[in-house]
This record gives C-alpha cells, sequence and structure tokens, in this order.
C-alpha cells in the first residue's frame, strides 16, 4: 500500500524539498510514534504470547538451524520465505523444550557428575572437531572388547585350601591397605616408618604400587579397591615427567600393570594409559643397532646404559624382556611400531655368534657385538630366555622364531649352565668366560617354572626329561629356604667349600619379598597337581607372616640366617604384584587364569594369548 495512503501529507509549494517523498517536522514525529508503537506490539508479543520465550531463546542464543534457515538470498521469494519461518519457529520451540529439559537433569545431579559431563562433552567436541571416525581422543582405533576366560575363579572346593587361599586375600588386604594408609600415591612404602618410598628405578614417576597391584586387587575380587586405584591412575597417573626412568622396570611393572588391567577390566582408562607410555618410551630404541638403551628420560626422550654395564652395553634382561608388552600395544593401538621394534631386536640377536650357544648378558647397543662373556639365567639374563617361551605361547604357538630361540638356549644352559652337587641338588651356575661360579641366584629360581611351562612343547623325547629338571631345580630352592633361620630364602646361595644351597657373603643373605621361588611352586601344582607344592607354599606364608609382617605392611629382612628378623623398612611394588598373586593362584582351581588363554609378564601381569584365529579381526579383544 503506498505510504501517502497511511500518512496525510502535502508538499508545500513555497518549501524546497529534496524529494518527492520528504516529510514535514510534524509528519516525521507522526512517523516515529507509529514505528514506537510497531515496536512495543512486537516485543509484547514476545514476551507475553504462549510459546514466546522459546523465541526469544532462538533470537538470544542464536539457533545454528535459525541461522542456516534464515541465510536467504537476494532471489528468495516470499512464499518461500513465509516456509522457512516455520520450520524455524518450530526448530526454536523443540530445541528450546529440549534444553529446558537438559536444564532439569543437570540440576539434579551431584557438582561431581556435572563436571564429569562436562568434561565428557568437551572430549566429544574435539574428537568431533578433528574428524577422526573409528578413534577415540587419544586417536586409537575402536577394539570390541571380549573378556578372555578365567580372570575370576570360584572358591576351592577343598576346606583347607579354600580357607588358605583366603589367607592369602586378608594378607593382600593387610599389604594393601597399609599402603593405602601410609604411603598413598608414592611408589613404595616403608611399612616400618609408616611413610613413602621411591627407588631411582621410576624417577619422579609416582604410583608404582598402584598400577603393578591393580591385576591383584581384580583377581581376588576386591573390588572396592580396585575402583579406588582405577581412579587415582584416570586423575593422577602422569607421564608428562622430566625424569631418568629404567625402561625395564617401568615397562614390566607400569606397561604390563596396566595392560593387564585393561584386559581383566575392560576399562578403556587403562588401554590409554599404556599406549601413552609405550610411546613415551620409544625414543629409548633411537641407537644404531635399535638396542635400547636401559635409562631414558622421559622428557626429553634422551637415554643412555648403566655406567657400570661392561662399557656402556645394553643388558639382555632388560632389552629382551619388552616382547609380550609391544606386541599388545602394537595390538591394542593400531600402530606396528612396537612390534617392529622388538622383532628387531631378535634379528640383531640372530646375526650374532653365541659362545657355546650362550647368550652372553651384556650387548653394545652402538657396535652391535657382545661385551663381557658373562653369561646368567638369574640376575641380568633371566627373562629374556621367559619371554622367549613365553612370545611363542602369546602367539598361539605360531612363532616358530621364538620357539626355536628358546629350545636352542634352555639346551645350550643345560649343556654348560645345570651342575648336580655332590649331595644330588641340581642347579644352575653362572658362566664367566668360559669358568663356572658355583652360585644360583633366588632370580634363577623362576627357572622351574619356565621348564615345566616349556616342557610340553618340547619334542617328544624330551618333555618327561624337563619336567624332572623342573621338579629338582624346585626342590634346590626350596632347601634354599629351609636351610635358613627365618625359612625364607636368601639373595644367592652357593655350592662349594663344603656347603650347597647356602649363602656365604653377608651381601647375600637378604630376602626382599621376592616371588621368584612360589612362583615356581605354583606352576609346579599346575603341571603335577603333587600336593607337596602347595604345602611347600603353606611353608612359605607362615615364614612371611611371622618375620615380615609388622604393623605397617610387610617388609624384607637383611638376614635370613638371624634369629630375629631386621627389617629393611621397604613393601616392594612386587609383592603385592608377584608374591601375593601367585601365592593366591597357587590355592586356586586350575581355570583360574587358566595357561590356555593368558601367559604373565615377568612381572606377573596375566596378557591373554593372541589367537591365530582371530588374525583377521585384528581390532577385537578376545
Amino acid at each position: 500500500m503506498p505510504v501517502a495512503t497511511l500518512l496525510p501529507f502535502t508538499a508545500t509549494p513555497n518549501r524546497k524539498s529534496a524529494s518527492p517523498t520528504s516529510f514535514r517536522l510534524t509528519e516525521k514525529f507522526i512517523l516515529l510514534l507509529v514505528f514506537s508503537a510497531f515496536i512495543t506490539l512486537c516485543f509484547g508479543a514476545i514476551f507475553f504470547l504462549p510459546d514466546s520465550s522459546k523465541l526469544l531463546s532462538g533470537v538470544f542464543f542464536h539457533s545454528s538451524a535459525v541461522e542456516t534457515n534464515t541465510r536467504t538470498g537476494p532471489d528468495s521469494s516470499d512464499s518461500g520465505s513465509a516456509g522457512n519461518d516455520v520450520r524455524v519457529l518450530a526448530k526454536i520451540k523443540k530445541d528450546h523444550e529440549k534444553a529446558l529439559l537438559e536444564a532439569k537433569d543437570t540440576l539434579q545431579k551431584r557438582p561431581d557428575e556435572i563436571k564429569q559431563a562436562i568434561k565428557i562433552e568437551k572430549e566429544k567436541v574435539v574428537q568431533d572437531s578433528m574428524g577422526q571416525g573409528g578413534k577415540d581422543d587419544s586417536n586409537l582405533p575402536f577394539i570390541e572388547y571380549h573378556r578372555p576366560p578365567g580372570s575370576t575363579g570360584h572358591e576351592p572346593l577343598d576346606p583347607e585350601t579354600r580357607e588358605r587361599r583366603a589367607k592369602v586375600k586378608e594378607m593382600m588386604k593387610h599389604a594393601w591397605d597399609s599402603y593405602k594408609r601410609f604411603a598413598w600415591g608414592s611408589n613404595e612404602l616403608r611399612p616400618v616408618s609408616k611413610q613413602g618410598h621411591s627407588s631411582n628405578l621410576f624417577g619422579n614417576m609416582k604410583g608404582a604400587t598402584i598400577v603393578d597391584a591393580l591385576d591383584t586387587l581384580y583377581i581376588m575380587e576386591m573390588y572396592e579397591d580396585f575402583d579406588a586405584a582405577t581412579d587415582w591412575v584416570e586423575k593422577n597417573l602422569d607421564f608428562n615427567v622430566n625424569a631418568e626412568v629404567s625402561v625395564f622396570e617401568v615397562n614390566i611393572r607400569f606397561v604390563g600393570g596396566l595392560l593387564s588391567a585393561y584386559y581383566l577390566s575392560g576399562k578403556e582408562v587403562f588401554r590409554r594409559k599404556a599406549v601413552e607410555l609405550g610411546e613415551k618410551l620409544l625414543p629409548a630404541f633411537k641407537t644404531p643397532t635399535g638396542i635400547p638403551w636401559a635409562l631414558l628420560n622421559l622428557k626429553s626422550g634422551i637415554g643412555r646404559n648403566w655406567p657400570w654395564a661392561s662399557g656402556g652395553s645394553s643388558i639382555l634382561a632388560e632389552y629382551g624382556t619388552l616382547h609380550l608388552e609391544f606386541m599388545h600395544l602394537s595390538k591394542l593401538s593400531g600402530n606396528p611400531d612396537f612390534a617392529q621394534k622388538v622383532m628387531n631386536i631378535r634379528k640383531v640377536l640372530n646375526r650374532l655368534d653365541k659362545p657355546q650357544g650362550l647368550y652372553p648378558n651384556y650387548l653394545n647397543p652402538n657396535s652391535g657385538q657382545w661385551g663381557q662373556h658373562h653369561v646368567s639365567v638369574g640376575g641380568l639374563g633371566d627373562s629374556f630366555y621367559e619371554y622367549l617361551l613365553k612370545a611363542w605361547l602369546m602367539s598361539d604357538k605360531t612363532d616358530d622364531e621364538a620357539k626355536k630361540m628358546y629350545y636352542d638356549a634352555l639346551q645350550a644352559i643345560e649343556t654348560n649352565l645345570m651342575r648336580k652337587s655332590s649331595n644330588g641338588l641340581t642347579y644352575i651356575a653362572e658362566w664367566k668366560g668360559g669358568l663356572l661360579e658355583h652360585k644360583m641366584g633366588h632370580l634363577t629360581c623362576f627357572a622351574g617354572g619356565m621348564i615345566a611351562l616349556g616342557a610340553d612343547g618340547a619334542p617328544s623325547d624330551k618333555t618327561g626329561h624337563q619336567m624332572e629338571q623342573a621338579a629338582e631345580i624346585t626342590r634346590t630352592c626350596h632347601e634354599s629356604y629351609t636351610r635358613t633361620a627365618l625359612k625364607l630364602g636368601p639373595e644367592a646361595f652357593r655350592f662349594d667349600g663344603g656347603v650347597e644351597a647356602i649363602a656365604t657373603r653377608q651381601n647375600e643373605k637378604y630376602f626382599i619379598l621376592r616371588p621368584e621361588v612360589i612362583e615356581t611352586y605354583m606352576y609346579m601344582w599346575r603341571f603335577t597337581h603333587d600336593p607337596k607344592y602347595r604345602e611347600w607354599g603353606w611353608e612359605a606364608i607362615q615364614a612371611l607372616e611371622q618375620h615380615c609382617r609388622v604393623e605397617g605392611g610387610y617388609s624384607g629382612v637383611r638376614d635370613v640366617y638371624a634369629s630375629s628378623p631386621n627389617h629393611d623398612d621397604v613393601q616392594q611394588s612386587f609383592y603385592l604384584a608377584e608374591t601375593l598373586k601367585y601365592l593366591y593362584l597357587l590355592f586356586s582351581d586350575d581355570d583360574h587364569l587358566p595357561f590356555d588363554h593368558w601367559v604373565f609378564n615377568t612381572e606377573a601381569h596375566p596378557l591373554p594369548v593372541i589367537k591365530k584365529d582371530n588374525t583377521d579381526r585384528p581390532n577385537e579383544v578376545e
């Protein structure tokens, strides 16, 4: 409608106008009043008409749908605009009703739940903005989780066995509660002085006992404690530290503990943390040969070897004890680098000549040549041999290279290192440049269990022989316990100078809650069901309770031959991870963590066998 019909005005002949539509002052005033009335009417509609608040929310909060639907070009028709307006108003109404419901729900939540919801929403926004499709915020592939068989067991039918198993759980509760009370967040506990403790193996990383104990808590069905430990890991476990750590110790305790906790519980935080830490360890492999450094600064990525290790050499038991964890890291991350790094170690070793078929403890990572020709199945060498066997088993017996390396090495050990004392005790000596040192370490006592575990895979004519060897080594290690005053084994014992299975040097008489003898009892029980192995385990429990238990936890002792214990005031993290776990399994049924589905890393963290019939489903955990 023409404006002239609404506003009565006439042009004035004696007034010059800039245009035919110029207004006089009174006409401008009338126009302003009309425009003000129109604005007032609009705002009244917004505030007082039904559903007007929904329209207001669309105006002030700029709904994306509104913005999208109102961006019409100059060629848009009036009818199209009208249709858009209807859809916009409907969208505004729907969005606002949804917002009101969400606000109502939010106000009913606890503050910590609100914070968690905000955190999750932020992570989702970041993930969507990165367009990762199929990967989470840590760039990890989606994996369909299936808990492997036997992650928890059931009560043994035999009353005595059930009672002893319950006793082990009570011991774990005392050790854990003491750590929680006096050293929560520290790496380890000083149970006598009741405070935290940390060695230089972990730099300034924290929580070694928490991570090491996760799977033990789960296996023993201590779920409230497991949840508390999980919460600590999620909120406090930090690898962004300027610290030099032992690659070996961090791998077997932290990476192994996190992987095991993931496979047992299915909680993604453990997978995420394990892969994050694994990536932090990869710079250790930046050497001319790919043989990793022993020590690594997690922040700078600079590595080095122990200064005492044969001219800057890497140590067999350290670089040879990464395979199980790194194969699982590749499986869970989709990153083949982890597997490639440990497979390259084998290539280096297979190019080298082995003296008498043996693997020396020292290898120079720069030259790729052996250091001193010192061979041990105990400290510095032990878990390398263990991981050869377990790599084959964990591959569902498809890793033939690992199998051959293990059985060839075991034959060389039998030929060159295994000896029998004058009173018939079988032991594994150490080899130094062709000369034998007739000493066997507590660490070497794991070999009884290892040989038993591998006997079934040996050539048929050797299976029985290897089981006999395993039983004889186990008996020798038991003797090292019974020949002490405290009925706990020394760090090392000798077979020379007229003594057998006895420590003769003061610096070898200590006991630091080590698990290897009990570990072997557990394997021997599983394979033979000879009741003596459970009796020997019960003897160890009684000795631990009598001489190592204190008000604030469990402590090692400085001299197992003394009539009364002198405590060293350290509750090692591996006491919860290994010693108590192996004792618990010794008094559990065989279907609790069965060997055909699980393989234990050298810190007793169970990892599932990677079944060969699932190779076409790499992103599924069986």
